[in-house]
């Protein structure tokens, strides 16, 4: 169905007769009756006191004063039709809502967005960034990127990233205070912390020196620092302030540049990890950005 015009008064009556050169056309081009055009035409005169329109045998014609009305109000017409035509669209334009944690956002989406912005430069994508993504299928319109376990994911989502963790810390770091390489000698390492609530779910220090058997006095490294968002570890290991956890596929880009290097021998918890978690009601917007978000991991 068409769009209603934007109801302008007399300025829409003048500009239509003055487009058409004929008050019955105008007044059927604007759904109204020929005396109703009339009536508002006489209206207009009366309080300008001046003649708009000269009719002819055929139609009618704009005196010089009409003529300097209908410039202004042809002019106004099409920029409030314009307008409203940019309102609309812009209401109809859907938005793609993606919710994940800040360190998948900032480490991992943000550095390859402009490859989908590339593919698709005219879709509108709204990315939330919390602390905490509630686990479970997302709002209906939202697509979601959770860390979580197969148990907890696997029934509607799909695993993007498993979760494989490497030490990481920076060159000068590793040379100051190196050698390190072994979960022995990390041990006794100044060790940088993500804070969580209650037993992680992720490998945190303890979980990771559990693979080895290895349990650690945290005395015998004084000055460690624990951070609220993964992001901050990862900066400070950047600065040379300790040896971090790194999640691979999130760190991946810092140590090819080598801004970080591997202090110690990765493991790995196949189950776990990131998982998209499609919205319940799919759009065409929200598909394309699930396969390019598969196909990122798959060439990764």
């Amino acid at each position: 169905m068409a769009e209603r015009p934007v109801d302008l008064g007399w300025f829409r009556i003048l500009a239509e007769i003055g487009r058409l050169g004929n008050l019955s056309s105008a007044a059927r081009a604007l759904g109204l009756t020929q005396p109703a055009v009339s009536y508002q035409i006489r209206r207009l005169e009366e309080q300008m006191k001046v003649s708009l329109l000269q009719r002819r045998h055929r139609g009618v014609e704009l005196t010089a004063e009409g003529r300097r009305l209908f410039d202004v109000a042809a002019r106004t017409v099409g920029d409030v039709d314009a307008l409203a035509r940019s309102f609309r669209n812009e209401a109809e334009r859907s938005t793609v809502r993606l919710r994940t944690d800040y360190a998948f956002s900032s480490l991992w989406l943000i550095p390859r967005m402009h490859g989908f912005r590339q593919l698709y430069p005219g879709m509108d994508i709204q990315i939330v960034a919390t602390q905490f993504v509630e686990q479970g299928a997302p709002d209906a319109s939202d697509a979601a990127i959770v860390f979580g376990s197969r148990r907890e994911l696997g029934g509607h989502g799909i695993l993007l990233l498993p979760e494989k963790v490497v030490p990481v810390c920076s060159p000068g770091f590793a040379e100051r205070h190196g050698p390190l390489g072994t979960p022995e000698r990390l041990s006794a390492a100044r060790l940088l912390h993500l804070d969580a609530r209650g037993t992680p779910p992720w490998f945190d220090w303890t979980s990771y020196l559990d693979e080895f058997a290895i349990s650690r006095n945290a005395a015998a490294a004084p000055g460690e620092i624990s951070f609220n968002t993964y992001s901050l570890v990862v900066q400070a290991a950047v600065g040379e302030q300790g040896v971090a956890i790194g999640w691979m596929g999130l760190v991946d880009s810092l140590l090819a540049s080598g801004m970080l290097v591997v202090a110690g021998p990765m493991v790995e918890a196949s189950d776990r990890g990131y998982w998209l978690a499609p919205p319940k009601e799919m759009t065409e917007e929200t598909g394309r950005l699930i396969a390019w978000l598969q196909s990122e991991v798959a060439t990764a």
